[in-house]
């Protein structure tokens, strides 16, 4: 089955969320455009890491939420991206994925939280995976930190997803980790991997881009720079398949072997 798939890569603007929307709204209609039939954004797009307003910002969730229904709906696409979401009093970095019809797929709270910039003073870890079945597929979640997990992207693996979405925010002086083990989770797997970055300033801090389309082989297929960019690429799933068969890797685990 050929698919579409768009990568978002944002300048975020912290603090912004009137502006962080607009841009992501036209840039999805561009990839409507191009036929794309998936439109991913990076992590905490609406706002950035805007850590001391993140009460105020999770309360504008639900509205950027039925915003993106509507643009789903209007351009038959599916659209993930992570927000800030407010529940129980605790503030969750959470990864939604909005079906071509405007419902809710699926979400994925943030498990791993990066302790080098004090996330979990912020935000409240999760602490279950997510696969969600949708038009497209069985499609996994996974945010920034939670690509040095690679236990994570296994469970994803072995629960049947096609396709695992990493929505992040990679500082540019880490890219060559973020290149490496995008293109590890896919080959190890035998998945297509689709990492969106964004890119630009906050503060002293600069994000770096180079959101890739992987596929279960290995394969870059599309990949940016580190300037604010939108790609839009085919796929084929059958391609995972065909790999599996020529290279039998999950079906040869040995997981008794593993036991700590």
């Amino acid at each position: 089955m050929m698919e579409r798939i768009g990568l978002i890569q944002l300048e975020v603007k912290p603090g912004d969320t009137d502006a962080n929307l607009s841009a992501a709204v036209t840039e999805i209609a561009g990839l409507a455009e191009k036929k794309a039939g998936l439109a991913i954004l990076p992590e905490m797009w609406s706002c950035g890491f805007d850590n001391l307003n993140l009460a105020r910002h999770a309360r504008q969730t639900p509205m950027i939420l039925e915003k993106l229904s509507e643009t789903a709906v209007r351009h038959n696409m599916m659209i993930a991206g992570s927000l800030p979401e407010s529940s129980d009093n605790k503030i969750y970095n959470t990864l939604y994925l909005i079906d071509r019809g405007g419902s809710l797929a699926g979400s994925y709270r943030k498990v791993h939280l990066f302790s080098m910039t004090r996330e979990p003073a912020f935000f409240a870890p999760g602490n279950q995976n997510a696969v969600c079945r949708t038009s497209l597929g069985k499609i996994g979640l996974m945010i920034c930190y939670d690509l040095r997990f690679p236990e994570l992207c296994r469970a994803l693996a072995l629960k049947g997803a096609d396709m695992v979405i990493v929505s992040a925010q990679w500082p540019l002086i880490r890219i060559p980790h973020w290149k490496t083990l995008l293109q590890a989770r896919a080959i190890e797997n035998q998945i297509f991997i689709a990492g969106v970055n964004c890119c630009g300033y906050d503060g002293d801090i600069q994000y770096g881009g180079h959101s890739r389309l992987i596929s279960p082989s290995g394969q870059i297929i599309a990949e940016t720079d580190a300037h604010a960019d939108t790609l839009c690429a085919e796929i084929n799933f059958q391609e995972i398949e065909a790999v599996r068969k020529k290279m039998p890797c999950l079906e040869e685990r040995m997981p008794e072997a593993y036991e700590l």
